[in-house]
């Protein structure tokens, strides 16, 4: 790009007097490190040789003092070990900025001022060396929010102190690659929406990239929003949900300075662990790290307490393959995890005290000290708490009426074994409580009085009772059963820090699942992301935000949608589209590519050969991420067997930890919010894809694609193409 010479003279000595500064910054950072470590090996030699003797006089009278004197040593390691790691994530964080200081400039005039300020915005502030005077802005500092959301000429920001006016004579951009000024320009709206062309039609790379230097409007007004305690995002496969999500987790961290909000507050709650490790990149990119992300089924497993249980991804598997019981595998979950079945859960858990608890009367001596109809009476008419602190309640009072009772003090073993009496009916145990309420159907009719049942409820039920009978815990029940312990025993403290909450691929939960987040996250903000086309076992359409917003019911919430993808050529994208019924409103950021092609196949050898041939022509082409998506993990690993000698693949499964470089096999439910540079849709056979959810699978699986879609099958194609 020309440039006037003078001009990038100055923005040329501006980045070397950036860097040096940083530079400065960073050596000084290594040095005092360097003696934090000093001083912390000398302080632990120190604690040794101190601990030593301090352990000899534990047991004599100047006991306590030794131990007073010991922690007089073990509270400045402890502190200079704080510095230490403090600075480590600095001195990261530098490194990182000599890279790449910025990558754009404001020139912001203030209302009542001359001349404008120059304004460079980066990943990570940087002031000068012990001064308030900032040399680059955080991206995500109010002032920062102009160079997105607005053009050259009138603009605002919100500041802590109000509302900013002023005006931006200029836009520009750099691109800054080890050191190094490359290239700027300065930017209006169509040449910024050039450059994002640019970069959309580069090779992915094995990790989620950034998206701080191309944010849109619309993204920007999502990843700031701090007025809401609910934020939806109803946006389009490809419209960048996943980046959006984690630019807005780095952000609340950012304003959590001030209102105190740290890195274990957030949580991000991801589809699948594959997933997991995708993103990992991005927030310690963006300054951040340390934020807590867990997949469902963790929660599942530590609410719980079991190892053992059926994972989503294998309750998608066997959905997929189990042709005979597909229906009722999706009528068992939909009704499980309904608002009826919710309400016969409630009915369930308020009838306890009156059909499950098996109360006794107490005695102690041949004396009954209270009766079965009494502990059962103040169990009922106990306050507002969970059931089971009413029960430990009942435990302690029954307890003291015992102790009253006895003339003489009593010994231990009996105060044991009056405990273990009451204990008979005030441990409660989920699993087998959920067992006799599901093989008791005339109850369960009972307790749905006067709500509405589906119609195949007798299945569901006989379904239900032989998953349990073979003690394998399926999803659906693993799922009904943490709402039961939740709503049984409370919420654990583990999650009462969490202050937000940020839930990605929101389609794939049921209202149940949602009602676990409300009751393990009470008093937490939510930001909510999903796609309603995206559906892999179920059909859902806008109405699913008003659901969740109802059973979160928070102050304040709002949904946006975003309809503008940026992920798919526009061929790859119109050919998606024939996928879903009701022809969504999304605009493609029109990038041109490649018409998808279906190839035929005589048979399995002519279909390997035929995949092997596309999968080298997208090699040469220098595609370094080839995904051959297949229906499930079984067509996937029967691909995998074919191929494996012949070309260079990776089989990805749930527990993989593969970098997504290179050619690999992965089953269309893993590749969610995963893009790769080209895609082979490798089993679209009739067989395969035939009825309409089929739909959705395709259309999740062409949507993955950045550059090049094509699609494959054995024999007759499906109807569906």
């Amino acid at each position: 790009m020309k440039h006037n010479q003078s001009e990038f003279n100055f923005e040329h000595q501006m980045l070397t007097q950036t860097i040096a500064i940083a530079q400065n910054q960073l050596d000084q950072a290594i040095q005092l490190n360097e003696e934090n470590k000093s001083a912390i090996l000398s302080a632990k030699k120190e604690l040794r040789e101190e601990a030593s003797h301090a352990i000899g006089n534990l047991w004599g009278a100047e006991a306590f003092e030794a131990l007073a004197e010991l922690s007089q040593f073990v509270n400045p390691v402890e502190a200079k070990i704080t510095d230490y790691e403090a600075l480590e994530k600095k001195i990261k964080l530098l490194e990182n900025l000599i890279k790449s200081p910025y990558f754009a400039r404001i020139d912001f005039k203030y209302e009542d001022e001359e001349q404008p300020e120059r304004i460079y915005i980066g990943r990570t502030s940087l002031k000068k060396n012990n001064s308030y005077e900032m040399i680059i802005h955080d991206w995500r500092s109010p002032i920062a929010s102009v160079f997105y959301r607005f053009v050259t000429g009138p603009v605002y920001y919100d500041a802590p102190v109000g509302r900013i006016n002023g005006e931006v004579g200029l836009k520009r951009q750099y691109e800054i690659n080890n050191s190094v000024l490359e290239y700027y320009f300065d930017a209006d709206v169509q040449i910024v929406d050039e450059f994002l062309r640019k970069l959309l039609s580069q090779n992915t790379s094995s990790k989620m990239k950034t998206i701080v230097e191309t944010i849109q409007k619309e993204q920007d007004i999502v990843i700031r929003d701090m007025e809401n305690d609910l934020m939806m995002v109803q946006g389009v496969a490809g419209s960048g949900k996943t980046s959006i999500a984690l630019h807005r987790a780095a952000y609340l961290m950012y304003q959590g300075l001030q209102a105190k909000l740290s890195a274990n507050n957030i949580m991000i709650i991801s589809p699948n662990s594959l997933f997991e490790q995708y993103i990992s990149s991005v927030l310690p990119e963006l300054g951040e790290s340390n934020v807590v992300s867990v997949v469902f089924d963790e929660l599942l497993t530590a609410i719980l307490e079991k190892e053992r249980i059926q994972t989503r991804n294998q309750f998608l598997e066997n959905l997929i393959t189990s042709s005979g019981h597909r229906e009722i595998i999706k009528s068992s979950i939909e009704f499980k995890t309904s608002e009826t079945f919710k309400n016969i859960l409630n009915r369930f858990l308020e009838d306890l005290p009156n059909r499950y608890i098996d109360f006794e009367d107490i005695y102690y001596e041949n004396k009954r000290i209270i009766s079965k109809e009494q502990i059962k009476d103040i169990v009922i008419r106990r306050g507002d708490m969970s059931l089971d602190a009413k029960l430990k309640q009942l435990e302690d009072y029954i307890m003291e009426l015992v102790h009253e009772a006895t003339e003489e003090r009593m010994a231990r073993s009996e105060r044991t074994n009056i405990l273990r009496e009451i204990q008979k009916f005030t441990n409660l145990n989920i699993e087998s409580l959920y067992y006799r309420l599901i093989h008791d159907k005339e109850y369960i009719y009972s307790l749905a009085r006067g709500l509405e049942l589906c119609e195949g409820i007798e299945d569901i039920l006989e379904y239900t009772q032989e998953n349990l009978d073979s003690r394998n815990l399926h999803y659906d029940d693993a799922i009904v059963l943490t709402y039961l312990k939740l709503k049984l025993f409370g919420a654990t403290n583990e999650y009462k820090n969490i202050k937000q909450v940020v839930i990605d691929e929101a389609q794939d939960y049921y209202p149940l699942q949602y009602e676990i987040f409300h009751l393990l996250f009470t008093n937490s903000k939510f930001t909510i992301l999903g796609d309603m086309n995206q559906t892999l076992e179920k059909q859902e359409d806008i109405s699913i935000y008003e659901q969740i917003g109802k059973i979160l019911n928070k102050k304040k919430s709002s949904l946006i949608t975003m309809d503008k993808s940026f992920r798919c050529t526009n061929e790859i994208l119109q050919y998606s589209l024939k996928f879903i019924d009701h022809s969504p409103e999304i605009k493609s950021f029109n990038r041109k590519g490649e018409e998808p092609n279906i190839h035929t196949a005589s048979d399995q050898t002519d279909l390997n050969d035929k995949i092997v041939k596309e999968v080298k022509a997208c090699q040469e082409q220098g595609y370094r991420s080839i995904g051959l998506i297949c229906k499930s993990e079984k067509n996937a690993k029967s691909l995998y067997r074919n191929l494996k000698e012949r070309i260079g693949v990776q089989l990805i499964d749930p527990d993989s930890t593969n970098d997504l470089l290179g050619v690999f096999i992965i089953p269309v439910y893993l590749s969610k919010g995963l893009e790769f540079d080209a895609v082979l849709i490798c089993d679209a056979d009739a067989e395969t894809y035939y009825n309409q959810e089929d739909k959705k699978h395709l259309y999740i699986a062409c949507t993955r694609a950045l550059h090049r879609l094509n699609l494959f099958c054995k024999g007759e194609s499906s109807p569906l193409l």
